[in-house]
């Protein structure tokens, strides 16, 4: 008995002293939370470290900490793609090698300031009904969806931050002037605008367009609440180029926090095989470490024909808002 009562007593102990050495974590997430919040709250639930997390659009996050400064409360900043991460990339510690190392080369930036958690492709979402042979009827590039024949066809959700961050990767690989061109060419084409990546592949599935710009993964919730009958599959271009793009969904740690080793804790968990297991079979995403099995429905990241872009050169997010903005995609 006296010996149970040790054991107890040490727990209790030992959750004191969790409690006075870790503070809550303060993650700033573009992600939405139900993606995110059953991984965050199963970190919580192997360390006890609270966390409080304040949800939001990655660009609009991104407009916080910048606002905030060093005087921001946030310990960490978990953002949609590398455009959101490389818009803060100066407000970022140095992450400890130990994280970096446990993803590619092509998935962290190059100064250690952030790295990706999960592998994200940028796809063409298309209507099972109209397109019943997408390697005769589409495009082999993103290009070529500016013929006037795809007029009323296609969807878009230009304020998306994941779209912008393709459209980045447009103007590096394409230069300025074709990437204006091209957002002319699918404005000219009576292009649907779309609030974000989910309606535009409910439209899809609905009939409403024949096409749509989207990443990869919003698919496969349709399929897993719908099985076989959601009409919308999706088109990995065989030609490649900057419309197939992998981008990352990622994090950094502000330089401002004091919380550094709960906020480095949370990095490592969020790729370890639990996380990371996670995000691929529940969220149907690329994980970033070796071991882990992905989805059977996702095609190997070795056989998709994606570009030469450094990710960490997607963070030029207002010129490729201007750009937008010029050719009134956005207002």
């Amino acid at each position: 008995m006296t010996e149970k009562v040790v054991e107890v007593e040490k727990e209790v102990v030992k959750e004191v002293e969790v409690e006075k050495k870790y503070k809550p974590l303060v993650i700033y997430s573009g992600r939405k939370e139900s993606l995110v919040g059953p991984i965050i709250q199963a970190f919580t639930d192997a360390t006890r470290i609270p966390v409080e997390v304040k949800y939001g659009k990655t660009g609009e996050m991104a407009a916080t900490l910048m606002e905030e400064g060093d005087k921001t409360p946030a310990d960490i900043f978990y953002a949609q793609d590398p455009g959101g991460l490389g818009s803060v990339e100066d407000m970022f510690a140095v992450l400890p090698s130990s994280i970096t190392d446990k993803v590619p080369d092509w998935a962290d930036s190059p100064n250690q300031k952030w790295t990706g958690i999960t592998g994200r492709a940028r796809v063409v979402v298309y209507n099972t009904d109209a397109i019943t042979d997408p390697a005769t009827q589409l495009p082999d590039n993103l290009y070529d969806f500016i013929d006037p024949k795809w007029k009323g066809k296609i969807g878009w959700p230009p304020t998306n931050s994941s779209f912008q961050a393709m459209v980045t990767g447009l103007r590096l690989k394409w230069g300025e002037e074709k990437t204006k061109t091209w957002l002319e060419g699918i404005i000219a084409n009576d292009v649907k605008v779309y609030a974000k990546n989910t309606p535009t592949v409910e439209a899809a599935g609905a009939g409403e367009i024949e096409v749509g710009f989207v990443n990869h993964y919003y698919l496969h919730r349709f399929l897993k609440a719908n099985t076989e009958s959601f009409a919308a599959r999706n088109y990995f271009l065989p030609s490649g180029g900057p419309g197939s793009v992998v981008l990352v969904a990622g994090a950094g740690i502000m330089e401002a926090s004091d919380n550094k080793e709960a906020a480095e804790r949370f990095m490592e968990f969020m790729l370890s095989t639990t996380a990371q297991a996670y995000f691929a079979n529940e969220v149907y995403e690329y994980p970033l470490i070796e071991g882990v099995n992905k989805s059977y429905l996702l095609p190997d990241l070795s056989t998709l024909n994606t570009p030469d872009i450094d990710i960490s050169d997607l963070g030029d997010v207002e010129a490729t808002q201007k750009l937008l903005q010029d050719v009134g995609a956005l207002p």
